[in-house]
């Protein structure tokens, strides 16, 4: 007698009227198949690495340093390179980020940028029908057969000529969490291994007959390992359906203080499906808070917009992954300008556009081969720096910067900054928190604050310097320190504010009481949350 065929993929918690419309078309049997068949194969593992997390976590703490890793020495000093570059992915000059909604992937597709980063991660709230309607998004732009009409203003959105469009990298969720809705022998699928599957399932073969492939950016990375479990994905996946082997393409996010000491290790493990690495500011700094977070004032982190790229030991980290990318073949990516132009001030477009405009020069001349921006109106900024230094050529790998000589130190030199929190840093990370666990809530992911794109990492080193701060006693510039009863009383004032802002209706109607509350308990918790969405998804409605 044959064994019993496996337990089929749950789909669970979500009612018949609940369904997003074509939800049918994505979750075939097929594609479900492959879904259980890579959580099959490798949660176990992903379950083995986010142990290997805290461990580390729990080493940092004990050490209060980082260091590059011993047994990887042969690595770093190998002679080796990462896969040749598609031609798809050959000029990443500007890069454009955002959700997977029908609106964004019109406009993102049509920005001008060199590539969109497809979001299905901090820009995307995992509500159930926006996990489904991104992945019917992307297909319907592949297919040509997407159109959005904006229901308030009447305005029609509509794709340019192929030939015109960005090539779309997709960003899947981090190793961390859960698909609730969807189970497989009786535990939830990852979320990364959901969005990672059905986008694969169902446009592999569809992009590599368009001339490009199915590309990934892959966050959150903290060890080499990490790396090595995506590459084995991509191995099992391409087997799986026919595809073959070397045509995925994954950018990593060098986000994390841990994975900073091993981008060489990281491109190494994947370097058959590599690239390139990417610096992301904002989880970068929420990573350092996280990991020292218990180590004394001197890895106190002042307020997060005083923390710019400038700054010392961010200056160590970016030219090590320009350094590192180009000596091993693979694209270096810049940080974000999250500037959301305003329709009412010329004067705001007027020093913000000038700021940005500074900011990537200094990213070309160092040496990046392109950076992202959160609005289209940034993309000529973007592109005309990187066209002053790249001119015709698609890239500058060819700057090696045998110059740069970086060592452990330098990337946590928290206390060379000159800059100090002050009372309106604390208030500021209160109203991001606050308005943007609202909109998380509501199932917004990228939210424009104060003419800013935040994101979930934005609201994420808010609430942890929040905690570091309270911990390590601080005192601000107005001579007060932080304590529990102070953030209180800053959230309570920032929610009465609110409340007179919307008005009373809107308030009522939306999240704030929730969020309110969410963010005080990540906030001043002993012990600390290692990321806020998951109990925000807790509350998360559909």
């Amino acid at each position: 007698m044959s064994a019993p065929a496996p337990s089929p993929l749950e789909i669970v918690g979500v009612e018949t009227g609940q369904r997003p419309a074509r939800q049918d078309e994505v979750l075939t049997g097929a594609a479900l198949e492959f879904v259980a068949a890579l959580h099959r194969e490798f949660t176990h593992r992903r379950d083995e690495l986010l142990t290997r997390r805290a461990e580390k976590r729990a080493e940092t703490a004990r050490t209060a340093s980082l260091d590059f890793l011993p047994e990887t020495a042969h690595v770093r000093g190998g002679d080796w390179r990462v896969a040749d570059c598609p031609p798809a992915l050959l000029d990443r000059r500007v890069e454009i980020t955002g959700p997977t909604d029908r609106k964004m992937t019109i406009n993102a597709l049509n920005s001008g940028a060199k590539v969109w980063l497809a979001d299905f991660e901090d820009a995307s709230a995992p509500t159930w029908e926006n996990v489904i309607g991104g992945q019917l998004n992307l297909t319907d732009a592949y297919e040509r057969r997407i159109d959005f009409t904006d229901e308030r203003s009447g305005k029609s959105y509509a794709l340019r000529p192929a030939e015109e469009l960005a090539t779309v990298v997709v960003r899947p969720r981090g190793w961390h969490m859960d698909e609730r809705h969807l189970v497989c022998d009786g535990t939830p699928v990852p979320g990364a291994l959901v969005d990672f599957g059905l986008y694969f399932f169902h446009n592999a073969q569809r992009l590599i007959d368009a001339g490009k492939g199915p590309y990934f950016y892959l966050p959150k990375t903290e060890s080499h390992l990490e790396a090595r479990l995506w590459n084995e994905v991509f191995v099992f996946a391409q087997d799986y359906c026919g595809i073959p082997q070397g045509t995925v393409r994954a950018t990593v996010l060098i986000e994390t203080i841990t994975a900073a000491y091993e981008m060489e290790e990281i491109l190494y493990e994947l370097r058959d499906h590599a690239a390139g690495l990417n610096a992301g500011r904002w989880d970068y700094l929420f990573s350092i808070v996280k990991n020292f977070r218990d180590a004394g004032s001197r890895f106190v982190l002042p307020d997060r917009n005083a923390v710019t790229m400038t700054a010392p030991f961010m200056r160590a980290y970016t030219e090590l992954l320009v350094r590192t990318c180009h000596k091993r073949g693979a694209h270096a990516i810049g940080g974000m300008a999250a500037f959301i132009p305003s329709r009412r001030d010329a004067k705001v477009n007027e020093v913000a556009f000038e700021k940005v405009r500074a900011d990537k020069d200094r990213e070309a001349g160092d040496g990046f081969d392109g950076s992202w921006v959160a609005h289209p109106d940034l993309v000529p900024i973007a592109k005309a720096s990187f066209d002053a230094v790249l001119g015709d050529r698609p890239h500058q790998k060819e700057r090696l910067r045998e110059d740069v000589d970086v060592k452990a130190a330098d990337l946590i030199a928290v206390d060379s900054l000159e800059a100090r929190p002050t009372f309106e840093g604390l208030r500021n990370a209160v109203q991001v928190g606050m308005r943007y666990i609202e909109a998380w809530l509501r199932g917004l992911g990228a939210v424009a604050i104060f003419n800013l794109m935040e994101d979930a990492a934005t609201a994420e080193i808010s609430r942890s310097q929040i905690w570091q701060w309270i911990n390590a006693e601080v005192v601000l510039d107005t001579g007060r320190q932080v304590t529990a009863d102070l953030a209180r009383q800053v959230a309570a004032e920032e929610l009465a504010a609110i409340r007179t802002e919307v008005g009373e209706e809107a308030f009522a109607a939306g999240h704030w009481q929730q969020a309110h509350d969410l963010l005080l308990r990540v906030a001043l918790d002993e012990s600390y949350e290692d990321f806020l969405t998951t109990p925000a998804y807790e509350m998360l409605r559909g």
